[in-house]
């Protein structure tokens, strides 16, 4: 594992996001959809639906919703959605996955290539970038009012079947191997409030983002976010 923290990466962004909560939600039942589609609405026969349930209960999204973009996939006349992923550099050599669900490739190909070239980064060949990342389960607990020192988590941690924990004064973070990440997201919400659970591509090496470049790096970041085909964006900065 790099060592850095990506709950102060979460906590850092928070409040941007807080303010497209809608556009969120968007991109939300867009997931649950292609989930829904593709393994069917039952949750408990679909793993990969009942994650994307989890991840729209995270960002407070009303269970109307939720149950429209299910119920939506059982129709006969849904949108042909495909999943794309585009990798690049932005400022300061830092280096960016971008997670699409697109029903049009050219569309998406072009908003993301000029998001690039209009904030200061290029976008590279595909496995020019994904190699720099691992695929990991994500979970974290806030120690604020935690009755459990670092012995006792890494204890429950290792018991729940995570392959690693990190900590400092405001959280502790776990990672998982992303099949494992059921189980052992299940196993610690018996004992702990999860503040954070999600399957996530984690940076093997981090950028530790200069000040001269800090705006530019975060300008690339929202602007690609905001884009309605863009689900994810994973980058290599530290901040």
């Amino acid at each position: 594992m790099s060592g850095h923290s990506k709950w102060h990466n979460i906590q850092g962004r928070k409040n941007a996001q807080d303010a497209k909560r809608g556009k969120i939600f968007q991109k939300i039942s867009r997931e649950l959809y292609m989930a829904a589609k593709s393994g069917g609405p039952d949750p408990d026969s679909n793993p990969q639906l009942r994650l994307m349930m989890d991840k729209a209960r995270s960002a407070n999204m009303p269970k109307d919703n939720i149950k429209r973009a299910i119920d939506k996939a059982s129709g006969a006349n849904g949108a042909d959605y495909e999943e794309i992923t585009y990798e690049g550099y932005g400022p300061a050599g830092v280096a960016f996955l971008v997670h699409t669900l697109t029903d049009n490739r050219n569309r998406t190909a072009s908003a993301v290539r000029a998001d690039f070239s209009h904030n200061g980064g290029s976008l590279g060949e595909s496995g020019s970038v994904s190699f720099m990342f691992d695929r990991k389960g994500y979970i974290a607990i806030v120690r604020e009012g935690l009755d459990a020192d670092e012995d006792q988590m890494f204890e429950d941690v290792i018991d729940a079947g995570a392959d690693d924990l990190q900590t400092d004064d405001d959280v502790f973070e776990i990672y998982t191997d992303p099949k494992a990440f059921p189980e052992v997201r299940d196993a610690l919400q018996k004992k702990y409030e999860l503040a954070s659970a999600e399957l996530t591509m984690v940076p093997k090496t981090t950028v530790e983002v200069p000040d001269d470049k800090l705006e530019k790096v975060q300008r690339l970041i929202d602007h690609l976010e905001d884009e309605d085909d863009v689900s994810e964006v994973y980058t290599s900065a530290e901040f």
